[in-house]
């Protein structure tokens, strides 16, 4: 398990688990390792005598009482299980567990202590005894092959307690493949368990509280101390006995095809090689906000860094961290006496890499930062309304789901599922299990009720749609503008003439309907106007007449 690994974080994916704070901090005694395991009464003894023999603390991390025998070139601690540090050793232990058919792991690694990090220890147990296998001093990761038909095994029950990340370096430095695999963080989840860490459950069923003090330990180095020892066990100690449990609870509340679906897609999950990113500077926080300059020497700061990390097999932040790589950037100094003013530069660094990073920060002094990149940082895809609305309606449906089960909302349907759906027109379940984000219990047990769901939606969408169209041809009619406002000056005076038009027109119809001429019309037209020339109007008048 990795040193930071959580343990008791509730109802958060696998994903998010990691570099939590992992144990319960309550008053319940504590199981240190005074343990043996000759001449167990029953298949469970193992975790019970641990129970019963609960020794003093201040007693067993005495070094005075840490004994150790050796027992067919294996060490045996005075707790009564052994530490395997020879490859004959662990081969006579693999044709062991072969005959078992379940059997507990876990491993702690060392990446918080190296760049190059790699499993150094192995922690094994039965029923009946438990073992701690030493890569280290076998001769490295690569040695513990005898292990692989245990792992590959369809008749041997592989146990772990989240089993993701042992399985990524167990795979990444050994090449092993998992076949018959049970996760008892994935069993408490899918049961709805308010806290899935191993602390947590171990707590609840068997009122122990497991020790708390080696999470940050460099497994790397050796002697191992007792506390180490012991720490490391207790990760298996009770695994056997909780999957029991909860593989019960699983099958009463008819869950138990769904684990055994995460199991497998777990068992056959693979991770791409971990290339360095050489524009990981631009990821710093605030590392966007420099000028060019700055961020120039950042960015050779960054180079710099990574390179010494890998030389001295240190992680990066260990060499040196963000805040006085920005720190320098801000102050871009250029001389050594400077540089040993900034916060984080002691007298050690400033001795080994003084001279390396005067010249880093004079390179990106010289040659400015130019447009900064677009990084593939995995964000999702903006949504159209569409797509938005079908979301919503998946998420009003997953929440009341989700508490009727008990379940954690982001366990039986995590967000990137909905959304891949939402994006999706999907029309049956074999469209559904298309989808990669999805899982395989998901599809089989709720398709249905998914595709209700949108079919629904679709339906109130149409609907809205035709309403929408019906109230633009006409449902609701526009109110006729009043005239003469909000018209120019030309636009009346046409309106005028037209009016005028109108009114001739009128008149002459009505005219000609009572027997008069044209003419006798347009003259009585004029004379009603008021003619300027009443001379003229007077003698055509006569002619006329």
């Amino acid at each position: 398990m990795l040193p930071e690994q959580v343990r008791d974080r509730p109802g958060r994916g696998s994903h998010t688990r990691i570099r939590d704070a992992r144990h319960d901090r309550s008053g319940s005694r504590i199981a240190r390792g005074r343990w043996t395991w000759s001449r167990p009464s029953s298949e469970n003894d193992l975790a019970d005598d641990v129970e019963n023999k609960s020794a003093d603390v201040d007693k067993h991390d005495d070094p005075s009482r840490a004994r150790e025998s050796t027992k067919h070139g294996s060490k045996t601690h005075d707790s009564g299980y052994e530490i395997i540090t020879t490859l004959p050793e662990l081969e006579r232990l693999a044709r062991e567990l072969l005959r078992e058919d379940v059997v507990a792991f876990d491993t702690e690694a060392d990446s918080f202590y190296h760049y190059f990090d790699k499993v150094c220890l192995v922690q094994v147990a039965t029923r009946k005894k438990c073992w701690l296998i030493d890569p280290l001093a076998i001769g490295g990761p690569d040695k513990l092959a005898p292990l692989a038909p245990i792992f590959s095994s369809p008749k041997v029950r592989v146990l772990f307690h989240a089993a993701e990340y042992d399985i990524y370096v167990l795979k990444r430095d050994c090449g092993f493949e998992f076949k018959n695999l049970f996760d008892t963080m994935v069993s408490a989840q899918l049961l709805g368990y308010p806290a899935i860490g191993l602390a947590a459950l171990v707590e609840k069923h068997f009122g122990v509280s497991l020790p708390k003090d080696e999470q940050r330990s460099d497994w790397s180095r050796r002697p191992l101390r007792d506390k180490q020892i012991s720490y490391a066990a207790s990760d298996v100690l009770y695994l056997i006995k909780l999957a029991e449990k909860l593989e019960k609870e699983l099958v009463k509340a008819g869950r138990l095809d769904w684990a055994k679906d995460e199991f497998e897609t777990l068992c056959g999950r693979r991770w791409p090689d971990r290339d360095f990113d050489k524009l990981g500077y631009l990821r710093i926080k605030g590392a966007r906000s420099l000028d060019p300059v700055a961020l120039a020497i950042l960015r050779e700061l960054f180079l710099l860094r990574d390179e010494r990390a890998r030389e001295i097999d240190r992680p990066p932040f260990k060499v040196l961290g963000n805040r006085t790589l920005l720190d320098i950037c801000h102050a871009q100094t250029a001389d050594l006496d400077s540089l040993s003013e900034i916060k984080g530069i002691s007298d050690l660094i400033l001795k080994r890499m003084g001279k390396n990073l005067v010249a880093a920060v004079k390179k990106g002094l010289r040659k400015p930062h130019g447009p900064i990149p677009k990084l593939d940082t995995g964000t999702r895809r903006r949504m159209d309304r569409r797509t938005e609305k079908r979301l919503a309606s998946l998420k009003n449906w997953r929440g009341p789901r989700a508490q009727a089960l008990k379940l954690d909302p982001g366990v039986l349907c995590p967000n990137a599922a909905l959304e891949a759906i939402a994006w999706t027109d999907v029309t049956n379940a074999k469209d559904l299990q298309q989808l990669p984000e999805l899982k395989t219990w998901l599809v089989r047990e709720f398709a249905d009720e998914i595709l209700d769901v949108l079919g629904r939606h679709e339906a109130d969408a149409a609907e809205e749609t035709a309403q929408a169209s019906d109230t633009e041809k006409g449902d609701k009619p526009k109110r006729a503008r009043r005239s003469g406002r909000g018209r120019s000056g030309a636009s009346r005076a046409k309106a005028r003439a037209r009016r005028a038009q109108d009114s001739e027109a009128s008149d002459a119809s009505e005219a000609s309907s009572k027997g008069a001429s044209p003419n006798k019309t347009a003259v009585a037209s004029k004379t009603s106007t008021g003619p300027k020339n009443p001379t003229k109007s007077t003698s055509r008048s006569r002619s006329d007449s």
